[in-house]
């Protein structure tokens, strides 16, 4: 229904809006994926998912609004640090 990835690093996140079968509800997914090179010189993904269901929504977000919360005041003096490709701030959520 709807996708954005989020390039971070060596990561991309990717949050995707899905429907049910029926199509009655919307679900999103997030997916974390990292590239990873074989021996052999080719490369792979490691894929990793949660979902996240509407009715936890707002407690999954302020969850993350904590925990982000406490990074910030407790680790980095007070603004969490961004990799040089990366605009932005985490204030956004």
């Amino acid at each position: 229904v709807y996708s954005i990835p989020v390039r971070a690093g060596k990561r991309t996140y990717f949050f995707d809006v899905k429907a049910t079968k029926g199509r009655k509800d919307y679900y999103i997914t997030v997916t974390e994926s990292k590239r990873r090179q074989n021996p052999d010189g080719t490369f792979t993904f490691d894929k990793h998912k949660i979902f996240l269901y509407k009715e936890d929504f707002e407690k999954v977000i302020e969850g993350l609004r904590q925990a982000v919360d406490y990074v910030r005041d407790n680790c980095f003096g007070g603004e969490i640090p961004q990799r040089p490709e990366e605009s932005g701030t985490y204030d956004e959520f």
